[in-house]
């Protein structure tokens, strides 16, 4: 069993930056694949982006590529979400997800295993 604990959302004007992290408990972090995902209002939850178990491999949603940067600590069990050049698009509540496969790198809500509370990321324009 793994809990996750989201924090580091807030309110930044469009074209600012955010830092959001993820703490884990359990040993078994470091053998998770760890993702981001996001949901706006009135809409369904959005791959934003998945680290694997090592930190070696990433992916992106087209829709942050160049702006967000996913990274791990495995020593902290905590993964994290930079964000730059935030759009008003970019608002919603993010979610922290672990996945026990190592061996996909999955952009859907489903595969995963573990779900933090989420944290409130809202983009003024």
């Amino acid at each position: 069993q793994v809990q996750l604990v989201e924090s580091g959302g807030g309110l930044v004007q469009a074209g600012g930056s955010l830092r959001l992290s993820c703490a884990a408990s359990g040993r078994t972090f470091s053998t998770y694949n760890m993702a981001w995902f996001r949901q706006a209002p009135g809409k369904e939850r959005e791959f934003v982006a998945v680290i694997n178990w090592s930190g070696g491999r990433t992916y992106y949603a087209d829709s942050v590529k160049g702006r967000f940067t996913i990274s791990r600590d495995n020593a902290k069990n905590t993964v994290t979400l930079q964000m730059n050049s935030l759009k008003p698009e970019d608002t919603a509540v993010y979610y922290c997800a672990a996945d026990k496969n190592p061996l996909r790198l999955a952009p859907v809500a489903g595969e995963y295993d573990y779900w933090g509370q989420g944290t409130q990321v809202t983009v003024s324009s």
